[in-house]
């Protein structure tokens, strides 16, 4: 680790100290510093920044969602991709203990269902919720379903800020698979329930408590007896962050594709997108 760069110079300095590192006041001083960049500023700033360090051949990690717009998520992908750059979005929940735990579970998902809930907090409301929390969720979906989304209808509103700040989505997939989420930032109490009902079998995971659930149906029914198997494992929540840096520390020594690329940010975007176009008709 290089610096920390923060146009609040004496929050960098601060945080520099702690990790023994350069505070450094303007990004474009890293060129020549550093072979890659975790991109953590407000959302608007993401595209001119990663389009930034991509140019001048720095790898980046930058925070989801990846840019405000589908044309401008397109444009840094191309460019990593004629770079020959890692390109990585951060999608934290992919990193969660929890869902790597059951991952071998998933098979055909049929229904989903999601809940993100947390209590207002200024920080992210220059998106609205679907940007700033659904998007968590359409992304895991969009990666254990691997089918592309046919039909969305959605609704929300807003209600502290002058976007949405809570909305619901219900996603068909040409697989046949339909999600049901949920997002809000104006809620009493954080939740963070994802529950998937695939043939003879239901999952949920607490990607708060790193709670899991399982129900596997083992036989038919007979004698009113229910052939149900239950499991059930929690896990510390652990470092997801930390484990998504390593991650995309990994891919660049490795040469490897990273875990969330650029295209899997584009593509929740796109689906995000969708979904807000739904809500402001």
């Amino acid at each position: 680790m290089v610096g920390v760069c923060d146009v609040n110079f004496a929050q960098a300095q601060t945080v520099a100290a702690e990790l023994n590192v350069k505070a450094i006041a303007n990004y474009k001083d890293l060129i020549g510093q550093v072979d890659a960049v975790t991109i953590a500023a407000t959302t608007s700033a993401h595209y001119e920044l990663s389009k930034f360090f991509l140019e001048n051949g720095v790898h980046v990690n930058v925070e989801k969602p990846m840019t405000t717009t589908i044309a401008q998520g397109r444009e840094l992908c191309e460019l990593a991709a004629k770079k020959n750059l890692k390109l990585q979005v951060g999608f934290v929940e992919r990193f969660n203990p929890a869902l790597i735990s059951a991952q071998e579970k998933f098979k055909k998902p049929l229904f989903i269902e999601c809940h993100r809930l947390a209590p207002f907090k200024p920080r992210g409301v220059d998106v609205n919720v679907v940007l700033d929390l659904m998007i968590h969720d359409l992304d895991v979906i969009l990666s254990l379903v691997k089918s592309e989304p046919v039909k969305v209808e959605a609704v929300g509103t807003p209600v502290l800020t002058k976007t949405i700040d809570i909305a619901n989505a219900r996603i068909e997939f040409a697989s046949g698979a339909v999600a049901n989420v949920t997002a809000s930032r104006v809620s009493q109490k954080s939740q963070r329930k994802f529950r998937l009902f695939q043939q003879n079998q239901y999952l949920s995971i607490d990607f708060g408590s790193g709670e899991v659930n399982l129900l596997t149906k083992t036989g038919e029914f007979k004698n009113d007896e229910l052939p149900i198997e239950a499991d059930a494992w929690s896990l510390e929540k652990g470092d997801a962050l930390l484990a998504e840096t390593k991650s995309f520390v990994q891919s660049i020594v490795n040469d490897t594709p990273p875990v969330v690329s650029g295209q899997d940010g584009l593509v929740a975007l796109e689906l995000a997108e969708k979904v807000v176009d739904k809500i402001d008709k």
